[in-house]
């Protein structure tokens, strides 16, 4: 039998999957950098810039005790106070590490090289990732030029191999969130074995009128999984926590795909508590929202074209021009995220906002005026 050659200086290499060279990593976003004189800003990761609550901090200490036990796999606690929340039995959720880890699951539950995938574009990086990595054809739909999905083109993209939808409100980067009726039409157009994700995981910071509620959506629709996360309202990002709630059949399948005991029991306790101080999180999130609409129509004031925003950010469509001014916000210690069509901008301290709104009107006056 032929040995592997280990000989010091071989050149070969393991033999990962093809689909890999068919879509770029996940890149997060870059840290501020550091100039003397200025106070950095990190406005590149959509991170809520307020600390969790005392209370949820509190519930942190009391859980940090003895990392040699697993912790709940079922997070029966935190899916219990959900399902009462939510109306729905706690059959009908799951929580898993961060809404990441769901896409990455509802990926493996309905999608292989025979199968399609359709979402918007763009939007978050990651629906090309676990599509692609499952080997999946990836049908990217642009958004309208007002950064909304264009429903009618997702619509029209539906073939026999379709097996997965991603819908995103507020899409992010581009800001604009669906609308009930928009969905609920949309979904009449849909084939009941095709799997329909709704990513919700800036619902919180939403406040236009008719807004989708993914919730009474799964109530009416079989094929519709929503998706929320305590990374943002709930300024959780480092802990970890997501759920999805769907009809009992596709949780069934999404317990077979996700991670077991991946949820610390600290990040559960700190979600439980989150979520028990909810009407303290809404405030935190819509006065948050207040800044980004204030920091949207100061931009406008300026000339720029922004987009509706219902997330905790802002996008500018730059197009070309997007590495020159991600490069102009470096220089005053400022970091945005760059994604190539434009720059989205999260909303953090005024201060760092302020800072980017003197980039963008020399910008504009330089580039547009």
């Amino acid at each position: 039998m032929n040995s592997p050659d280990t000989s010091a200086g071989s050149t070969s290499t393991p033999r990962l999957r093809a689909s890999l060279e068919t879509f770029p990593p996940y890149v997060p976003g870059k840290a501020p950098k550091r100039i003397d004189g200025l106070a950095p800003f990190k406005l590149s990761s959509n991170e809520n810039y307020l600390e969790p609550l005392p209370a949820v901090t509190d519930a942190m200490l009391a859980h940090a005790k003895n990392p040699a036990l697993y912790p709940d796999d079922g997070a029966l606690a935190l899916r219990t106070e959900l399902a009462g929340r939510l109306g729905a039995s706690i059959d009908e959720l799951v929580v898993t590490t961060g809404a990441s880890e769901l896409l990455v699951a509802l990926t493996q539950i309905t999608s292989d090289a025979t199968t399609e995938a359709i979402y918007p574009w763009p939007s978050f990086e990651m629906y090309p990732q676990t599509t692609g990595l499952a080997g999946s054809k990836r049908v990217e739909v642009p958004v309208r030029d007002d950064g909304r999905h264009d429903l009618d083109g997702m619509a029209a993209a539906i073939t026999d191999r379709t097996s997965l939808i991603i819908l995103c409100s507020p899409n992010n980067p581009t800001g604009p969130a669906l609308r009930d009726d928009e969905v609920r039409q949309f979904l009449t157009q849909v084939p009941d074995h095709v799997l329909v994700a709704l990513d919700e995981a800036y619902w919180e910071f939403a406040t236009a009128d008719g807004v989708v509620n993914g919730v009474d959506l799964v109530a009416d629709h079989p094929n519709v999984v929503l998706v929320r996360t305590f990374s943002k309202a709930h300024a959780l990002a480092g802990l970890r926590v997501g759920y999805a709630l769907a009809h009992t059949a596709v949780i069934q399948g999404l317990l077979k795909a996700v991670i077991p005991f991946g949820v610390t029991d600290m990040s559960q306790a700190a979600a439980l508590e989150s979520l028990r101080h909810s009407n303290e999180v809404d405030v935190r999130a819509k006065e948050i929202a207040a800044v980004r609409d204030d920091f949207a129509h100061a931009l406008r004031d300026q000339g720029w074209d922004v987009p509706e925003a219902q997330g905790n950010f802002v996008w500018l469509p730059l197009g070309p021009l997007s590495s020159a001014f991600e490069d102009a916000c470096v220089e005053q210690a400022v970091a945005v995220r760059n994604l190539g069509d434009g720059v989205r901008i999260s909303i953090g301290a005024q201060e760092g906002l302020d800072r980017v709104l003197a980039v963008a009107a020399a910008f504009y006056s330089e580039h547009f005026g």
